[in-house]
């Protein structure tokens, strides 16, 4: 199974930057287990019901890296109404 590439990681991500992008690549991971990652943090129950072994090495590691995009994503939040600046 080949790893990925950049062009894997930006259609299948959304919003990760160069560094993130680097990260999911550099961990050796394949097509498929960033798959399983996505499914993991998505919704978990179905896996768990599905009895299968909680993530673990390379699909792990992109669970944390994808969670904490996430985190990232959550913490900047809309813009409050006041803090635009008008254009002049």
């Amino acid at each position: 199974m080949p790893h990925l590439s950049r062009d894997d990681v930006t259609k299948a991500v959304s919003g990760a930057d160069d560094v993130t992008i680097a990260q999911i690549i550099g961990t050796g991971a394949t097509v498929e287990e960033l798959a399983e990652a996505q499914a993991w943090l998505a919704n978990d129950e179905p896996m768990i019901n599905d009895l299968r072994p909680l993530a673990r090495g390379r699909v792990r590691e992109l669970v944390d890296i994808l969670s904490e995009l996430e985190q990232d994503g959550d913490e900047e939040g809309p813009a409050s109404p006041g803090s635009v600046s008008p254009v002049s």
